[in-house]
Order: structure tokens, then C-alpha cells, then sequence
């Protein structure tokens, strides 16, 4: 920001305006125009803002069986996608639904491959968990059997 020195009041106006412009168009942002619609003897609603959000039991759930833990899942589906049994999820905070993971994972799939492709290849399988239940893998410590 351009200010200057010697020049108080100068920026202080400067300072005012620019927060004025910043907060006039985050409030543009959020305003959703809406001219009433009449119809008689019915309701319009297409007027409305139309909201897409999947719903919440949707995103809570899993197509596992409903008795298993999230972790358990996570679990089964990065053994599966890496034909390895050395696979260790973790819930942050010891909890076993928690929206917080850490993994550890060996593989031979990962032989030749650089980190970031490795976790790629764990987020891969764990996708549609990252969309829902999973909020985010706090650790992940991928690695061949000739690194262990």
C-alpha cells in the first residue's frame, strides 16, 4: 500500500476508503438478487437460489458396513488398492471416527516412485472417504520393503 510518510490524516483516509471498497464487495458477494415472483393459486419457488449440496448422512456415510470404523475402512481400502497387508491407519487423537488420519503404509507398488507419487497412488485409494467422513491425513509415511 502506497502510504506516506509525514502525511497522517492522509492515510488514514486512504486506509478508510480502501476497507470501505473491500467490505462493500464482499457484501456484493453474498447478496443474492431476488425479484418476488406472484403466481396465482400456486407457489414459485424458481425464483430462489437453487443450493446443490449433498446431504449430510450422504457424506457421513460410507458403502461399507455401518459397523465398521472409518478407520477400519480406510484401512481395507489402501491394502486393496496397493496388494499390501502393511498398512497401519491410525485416528488422530485416538479416535477410531475421528475426521483426522495418519497412515503408514509398504508397498512393492511404490518401488521406483518418487513421495509425492506414492501419496498420490494413498489418496488415490482413499478418495471418496476425503470427500466425506475423512477430513484430512495429519501423516502419511509411505515407503517399499527395502526401506523398512
Amino acid at each position: 500500500l502506497p502510504l506516506y510518510k509525514n502525511n497522517g490524516m492522509r492515510n488514514i483516509v486512504f486506509c478508510n476508503l480502501l476497507m470501505v471498497l473491500m467490505l462493500s464487495t464482499a457484501a456484493r458477494a453474498f447478496v443474492v438478487s431476488r425479484a418476488p415472483l406472484r403466481v396465482a393459486g400456486a407457489m414459485d419457488t424458481s425464483h430462489q437460489p437453487k443450493l446443490n449440496l449433498p446431504s449430510f448422512t450422504r457424506l457421513m456415510m460410507s458403502s461399507q458396513a455401518p459397523d465398521e470404523s472409518i478407520v477400519d475402512i480406510c484401512k481395507g481400502k489402501i491394502s486393496a488398492a496397493l496388494g499390501t497387508e502393511d498398512v497401519v491407519v491410525t485416528g488422530a487423537y485416538d479416535d477410531p471416527n475421528g475426521s483426522h488420519i495418519s497412515i503408514k503404509v509398504v508397498s512393492d507398488k511404490f518401488e521406483g516412485k518418487r513421495m509425492v507419487q506414492r501419496q498420490q497412488l494413498v489418496y488415490k485409494a482413499l478418495w471418496e472417504e476425503l470427500k466425506g467422513p475423512v477430513h484430512a491425513v495429519d501423516s502419511m509415511i509411505c515407503k517399499t520393503p527395502s526401506e523398512e
